[in-house]
């Protein structure tokens, strides 16, 4: 059943909600009214200030046209104010401007990115992990000690850095960085320094990995045989080892005292961190691939970025899966007009849903932009001869301008540009007419319907729009990337 995602106005909030609500789906108290959603326009970019409200998910339209009501407005008021608001972020977002800079070092694919203060870190297949000054484009340090290609990177908060640097008679003011590879190990490396200050055996490659600040903190990780397992900050000695997934853990992040876990069949694992010496993952809810219709074998690369009660999914297609964690409802976002695009990365900063696409027709790349919580496409990001985009990482400046690094077969820094300079940008910013009909589905449909789906697009297309995946373009295969990472 398809439905307009302005119909479904979501009321998750902007910021990550306490344990107690995320955990129990308690409501915001509707004491005082929930607040209409307010557009922060700062010229040429802006961020769409969230909308405070229910979080059970069953109804999230009523709900948000009945809380409304309350604040005194109608409903047809408030859906004219949204869409006014909605129209001038649209229209903010087409008149902005980037400037591009290319960060050269690497001398093979970029599989990673953090960003750090004025810093970018990267992790490469050439095994190296390098730490960028982003102000000047340049490179700071060249941390080398892996003997595998880099897979993933995390960045402790600064109080767990602060507590390990007391440890180690270094200054309160050290950042540390977590890098994990395919030599089995992941490493703890002093920016400021630039030497690896700890060194942890996992005894199987390191596909992905995250920090998990609660408690006494966590780091967690994800091997290649479906493997997740969690290493205790203070000690550095493992606490918990799960077989968790069938295949490769292609992504883990935590949100709150949540961890969650993605895997190269296409599963999601859903945990509570209980915060105990031992065991401190209690596993939540496990939605296999016959739930997420996302199948494709055990060289697939699923990436995942949470947000409230849902998990955006990544993973090679031409849209973005949505999970409803709690439920195992499936919802899907047009990320691409035609079959042939792939996602490959998402990402969400502030009010903003960021996907990767990429076209396996023409090898165009592009940044889609959509609003948060709607998911309303607001516009395509590009430029000549864009490479694929495999990671991405963003921040903002002390003015509010973004800041983003994207990384693939290069490795590049996105500077936002002052609305009322003249400084021409790099990037062309370009609306797709038919992603302006972008549609949720909400997927009672099986893997088979979406199957069939392709297919009628592929007799209607041909190879062309709407056409087949190309045979024998390895780019286009989901697991290309992470078969040559783990190699």
């Amino acid at each position: 059943m398809k439905r307009q995602v302005e119909d479904a106005l979501e009321t998750l909030p902007s910021q990550t909600p306490p344990a107690s609500k995320i955990l129990k789906g308690e409501t915001e108290s509707k004491a005082t009214g929930t607040p209409a959603p307010a557009a922060r326009q700062r010229g040429a970019g802006g961020d769409v200030a969230e909308m405070g409200g229910p979080q059970d998910g069953t109804e999230p339209a009523r709900a948000s046209l009945q809380s409304r009501d309350e604040s005194g407005c109608s409903p047809e008021q408030l859906l004219r104010q949204e869409e006014a608001e909605f129209s001038s972020l649209k229209a903010s977002w087409e008149k902005a401007r980037f400037r591009l800079r290319l960060l050269e070092g690497h001398n093979d694919i970029v599989t990673s990115v953090v960003a750090v203060d004025n810093l970018v870190v990267s992790g490469s297949r050439d095994t190296t992990v390098k730490v960028w000054h982003v102000p000047t484009a340049t490179e700071q340090k060249n941390l080398g000690g892996h003997t595998g290609g880099v897979t993933c990177l995390s960045a402790p908060p600064p109080e767990y850095c602060k507590r390990l640097a007391r440890t180690l008679s270094l200054s309160d003011k050290e950042r540390f960085i977590l890098s994990g590879s395919a030599d089995c190990y992941v490493k703890i490396w002093a920016l400021s320094i630039g030497q690896c200050v700890k060194s942890i055996y996992t005894f199987n490659a390191v596909t992905a990995l995250c920090f998990a600040p609660e408690g006494d903190g966590y780091i967690i990780t994800g091997s290649d045989g479906g493997k997740v397992q969690a290493w205790s900050w203070h000690a550095f000695q493992n606490c918990q080892s799960v077989n968790a997934h069938q295949e490769a853990v292609t992504s883990i992040q935590s949100q709150g005292p949540l961890v969650f876990s993605g895997s190269a069949e296409g599963g999601v694992s859903v945990w509570e961190n209980w915060c105990s010496e031992r065991e401190p993952l209690k596993l939540l809810h496990h939605w296999s691939s016959q739930v997420t219709c996302l199948g494709g074998g055990p060289d697939g690369l699923l990436k995942l970025s949470p947000r409230g009660d849902r998990v955006f999914l990544a993973y090679g297609r031409a849209w973005i899966k949505i999970l409803h964690w709690r439920t195992g409802m499936i919802s899907r976002l047009t990320n691409h007009s035609s079959i042939t695009g792939v996602t490959d990365c998402v990402h969400q900063t502030g009010g903003l849903l960021i996907g990767s696409c990429y076209d396996l027709a023409n090898g165009e790349s592009s940044l889609n932009l959509f609003s948060l919580p709607q998911c309303r496409y607001l516009a395509s990001l590009t430029w000549p001869d864009a490479p694929r985009i495999l990671c991405f990482a963003t921040w903002t400046t002390g003015s509010g301008d973004h800041r983003w690094v994207t990384g693939g077969r290069d490795l590049i820094v996105w500077e936002q540009l002052p609305s009322a300079g003249k400084q021409r940008g790099d990037v062309t910013v370009k609306r797709d007419n038919r992603m302006d009909s972008t549609l949720l589905e909400s997927e009672g449909d099986t893997e088979e319907d979406e199957e069939s789906d392709d297919y009628e697009d592929n007799e209607d297309g041909g190879a062309g729009e709407g056409g087949v995946r190309p045979e024998g373009a390895e780019d286009g295969s989901p697991g290309s990337w992470l078969r040559c990472v783990l190699q």
